[in-house]
């Protein structure tokens, strides 16, 4: 048993103690809202995703004196994208160097590992590979590794083909089937590979399949997974035990101003009203910030947000690993190199913190913006995404792509194919339907897909007590707490929270 597999086993015996511990406690943070009393606070944090829980938290910390609440329309967090994802800590490989994503993505791992070592939050660092299968891939694989060493990722490091198996002893690359052996040499000089002795070769029938090792990957030992459920749900204990309020079951519906005061010279110190379903209380407030994921469009439209960008929905489809000696050998991340053409990672094999392995995802448009079937449709949902300009544009500008990934999220043997790249051996008895989740994606009306972060404010009166979160785009989790730090600074200085603590504090 290598290091990484011992690890593994260790750490799943860690992580389900976590989980159950953490899960009995997160049963006291959900509040009820129900009743005729109006609460006042002087921050309401809406979404009860890893944003909004990482920013409730953040606000407590650099102002403890604040009466802050955390709403959550599901009735648990981390419903929706924060608990359906590949539960992967990502070290800032993919970003431009200098963006805000690599930054906060590289700080925002740091912060976690920190945050979960202080928490006891289990997690394992077990890697990730990034292999080169074809010779067009090498070029693309050491402009990663470029950005990677710009980005400041951690011991990142590129390796030879010969060296893959060492990490990855399943990942043996499918070439090639050839009909006959003469064939085969000449797509071997066709790829101007000199050393043969990194493949080898197995007959079926009368057919010859050249499997070769990758030919080069890069090796990131920083990359980790972890389950991002229970990190949300941890954030919400670490606010809650900070004197912050949760109040789940509770949808945002409306926001209202209600200005001044209606006794003469008395200010109104809690100007907006937030409102739900009628059995429940109102809210007041002096400022919201909305983190609202798949939603977060809809919900600035309350404050006269923007149309754009559009939030459009796309499922990841993943399957199972049933093999127990195929899993046994999954003991790091599996990624491809990505085609920069294309705007998603591809297929790739994850380990999971309970012992599972995911394959995939392929990347198809939802029918619903919490839709992780394909039975599940909303006909409101699915008018208000192919109505949209920048949808159309969208599905033109991909359509071959699109077809492609559709077709494999129905039939297995198509996404079974593309996972054979890297372990040959897989067959179609060797894996099973898996879970999927649903990725708010932010599309402009050009059909280019938003890779920054948004900020709104709305327009009118609300728009000065108002910041929606817009658009946090991948890795949001793994940035989560980095991103906090963000939304907190431009909070303070948008509210003048900062002053406002200060005279709190001189005033007592």
């Amino acid at each position: 048993m290598n290091f990484i597999a011992f690890r593994l086993l260790t750490v799943s015996r860690i992580s389900s103690d976590f989980r159950a511990n953490i899960l009995s406690r997160s049963r006291g943070i959900a509040w009820s809202a129900t009743g005729s009393a109006t609460s006042e606070f002087d921050v309401v944090v809406v979404g009860g995703g890893v944003i909004g829980c990482s920013t409730a938290r953040q606000l407590k910390i650099n102002n403890p004196e604040l009466k802050v609440a955390l709403l959550e329309k599901e009735d648990h967090l981390a419903f929706h994208q924060s608990g359906h994802n590949s539960g992967v800590l990502h070290a800032g490989i993919y970003y431009a160097p200098g963006s805000l994503k690599a930054k906060l993505c590289v700080r925002g791992i740091d912060l976690a590992y920190e945050y979960c070592d202080k928490h006891k939050v289990p997690y394992k660092k077990i890697g990730k590979l990034i292999v080169a299968v074809e010779p067009i891939e090498v070029p693309r694989l050491e402009n990663l590794f470029e950005r990677a060493q710009k980005n400041g990722c951690k011991s990142i490091e590129m390796i030879d083909g010969s060296e893959i198996k060492n990490y990855a002893p399943f990942c043996r690359v499918i070439q090639d089937i050839f009909l006959c052996f003469n064939v085969m040499i000449k797509r071997i000089q066709e790829l101007s590979i000199s050393d043969v002795s990194k493949f080898f070769f197995s007959k079926n029938k009368d057919c010859v399949t050249l499997h070769a090792q990758g030919l080069k990957a890069l090796w990131s030992p920083y990359t980790g997974i972890i389950d991002w459920g229970l990190v949300t749900k941890s954030y919400a204990q670490d606010f809650k035990n900070r004197g912050g309020v949760v109040y789940t079951k509770y949808p945002l519906k409306t926001l209202l101003f209600v200005g001044e005061s209606s006794k003469e010279n008395v200010v109104n110190n809690y100007p907006v009203i937030i409102e739900s379903e009628p059995s429940l209380s109102k809210i007041r407030c002096k400022y919201v910030i909305t983190c609202c994921g798949l939603q977060s469009d809809h919900i600035a439209k309350l404050s006269g947000g923007t149309s754009d960008p559009k939030i459009v929905p796309f499922r990841g489809e993943y399957l199972l690993l049933t093999s127990e000696s195929k899993k046994k050998l999954v003991t790091t991340n599996v990624y491809p190199v990505p085609d920069p053409r294309l705007p998603f990672l591809g297929v790739h094999f994850t380990p999971r913190m309970n012992g599972d392995v995911w394959l995939g995802p392929n990347a198809v448009l939802a029918y619903k913006r919490e839709g992780y079937k394909y039975s599940q449709i909303s006909l409101v949902d699915l008018y208000d995404t192919l109505t949209y300009r920048g949808t159309r544009k969208l599905i033109v500008k991909f359509f071959g792509y699109g077809m492609k990934e559709l077709y494999r999220g129905i039939w297995i043997r198509a996404q079974v194919k593309q996972l054979q790249r890297f372990m040959p051996d897989l067959s179609i008895s060797d894996v099973t339907r898996g879970p999927a989740g649903v990725r708010a994606q932010a599309l402009d009306s050009n059909g280019n897909l938003v890779d920054d972060f948004i900020f709104d404010y709305g327009q009118g009166e609300l728009s000065q007590y108002v910041l929606h979160v817009r658009n946090a785009p991948s890795p949001g989790a793994t940035s989560s707490l980095a991103i906090a730090e963000m939304i907190y600074e431009k909070a303070s200085i948008r509210f003048g929270l900062k002053q406002q603590v200060s005279e709190l504090s001189s005033a007592l």
